[in-house]
């Protein structure tokens, strides 16, 4: 299936490894351009050069207010024109209740949430009909993950801004969507994974509550975020997709 994403444009957000690369991985490999970020200057470079030539790096903080315009105009200038934007950001540190500092909630609302509020903010202000606006948020939208507090505190917050947005951005033809990974083979779930007194055991504990009885594949969330960001998905506004191989048992 053609999924109409040739010469279409998008940022893409934290894609210098794990699902924001994966992603633009398949937008590129269906033939859109991206702009990927990072904070890094040369974990940037490295991934947009992985990406061939239709990717252009640009490092900067999400949590950075000029952000947003700085990788708009880049889109713009770099490609031609803006279709839409994949807001991905790392995981905000592990911890309990009791672990967890200010300054932590702080920095993590920063660079999740606001960053994430901005990045949408602008892109709504610049796309027109047929554009759309994705996150990468967490199967903690829906029930929370022991040992992550901050982001359990903080992605269903930004579940219900994307719902509220996909309402404000629907008349003008604009879409807003989102993804909640569950366990995907990235090296943020094998660290997390890692915090425990035997990784292969916890591994092995946690595929056998997924129904597919694996870890997805990061290739294999990127297809799903590729096609969201799609022609091929216009009329799937607001929703909230799970990527877990079947643990949300909810509708």
């Amino acid at each position: 299936m053609d999924l109409g994403l040739k010469d279409r444009v998008f940022v893409v957000t934290g894609a210098t490894r794990g699902l924001g690369h994966a992603s633009a991985r398949e937008l590129v490999a269906d033939g859109a351009k991206v702009v990927v970020t990072g904070r890094e200057e040369e974990a940037v470079a490295e991934a947009a050069s992985a990406l061939g030539p239709d990717a252009v790096g640009v490092a900067v903080d999400n949590a950075d207010p000029e952000a947003p315009a700085r990788l708009i105009a880049t889109a713009r200038e770099r490609f031609g024109r803006f279709d839409g934007i994949l807001v991905s950001v790392g995981g905000p540190p592990p911890g309990f209740v009791a672990d967890t500092t200010d300054e932590q909630w702080q920095s993590a609302f920063e660079s999740v949430f606001l960053g994430a509020v901005r990045m949408a903010r602008a892109a709504a202000a610049e796309l027109g009909a047929g554009g759309v606006i994705g996150f990468v948020l967490s199967g903690s939208v829906h029930e929370p993950i022991p040992g992550l507090t901050i982001s359990n505190g903080l992605r269903p917050g930004l579940a219900g801004f994307a719902k509220s947005l996909a309402d404000e951005l629907g008349p003008r033809g604009i879409r807003v969507v989102g993804l909640l990974p569950g366990r995907i083979d990235t090296d943020r779930v094998r660290e997390l994974d890692s915090l425990s007194a035997d990784p292969e055991a916890t591994r092995r504990a946690a595929e056998s509550r997924i129904p597919l009885r694996r870890y997805g594949t990061p290739e294999e969330f990127g297809r799903t975020a590729a096609f969201l960001l799609s022609p091929a998905a216009s009329y799937l506004s607001g929703v909230m997709l799970p990527v877990d191989g079947g643990v949300r048992h909810g509708f």
